[in-house]
């Protein structure tokens, strides 16, 4: 009897699985996630984690080199954050990673945390901003999901 081959994972199943782990090791360590946070910039961070504290963390997932080659974006996130790390699977070449951005390899289970970035104070003003348009998209999606039926009107 031949052994089957495992399937291969599309670069949206490995996106998904590295997101999962990455927001896993975020909540363990004491943050609330949230997916997709627009910001005022225009860019939408794939991860953003609100510590106990009210820090602010962006982790960008990559699944893929080209994934990686593509985004040119991603120093505009600084300005949003307290620490930025790319969340990347296990098999990503870290060295392109660069060393001032902080590294998380993670899959579908879980993740670790191989290098922590520096810290950067976002100043009071944008950082209440950015706590107020977080808490109101997570209610606003808390409350689609208990009352998918409403409708705003205009």
């Amino acid at each position: 009897m031949d052994p089957v081959a495992p399937a291969r994972q599309t670069r949206p199943d490995i996106t998904i699985a590295v997101c999962r782990g990455a927001c896993r090791l975020m909540r363990q360590a004491g943050h609330s996630v949230l997916l997709e946070m627009p910001l005022p910039d225009g860019r939408r961070a794939d991860i953003f984690a609100v510590g106990r504290g009210g820090s602010l963390t962006i982790v960008e997932v990559k699944s893929s080199i080209e994934d990686w080659r593509v985004d040119l974006k991603w120093p505009d996130y600084l300005d949003w954050c307290d620490l930025l790390y790319f969340a990347v699977p296990v098999d990503f070449p870290q060295t392109l990673i660069p060393a001032e951005i902080g590294l998380i390899v993670a899959d579908a289970y879980g993740g670790e945390i191989l290098r922590h970035p520096p810290s950067r104070q976002l100043a009071a003003a944008r950082r209440k901003s950015l706590l107020i348009d977080c808490a109101r998209l997570a209610s606003e999606r808390l409350a689609r999901l208990e009352d998918p039926d409403f409708v705003e009107l205009a």
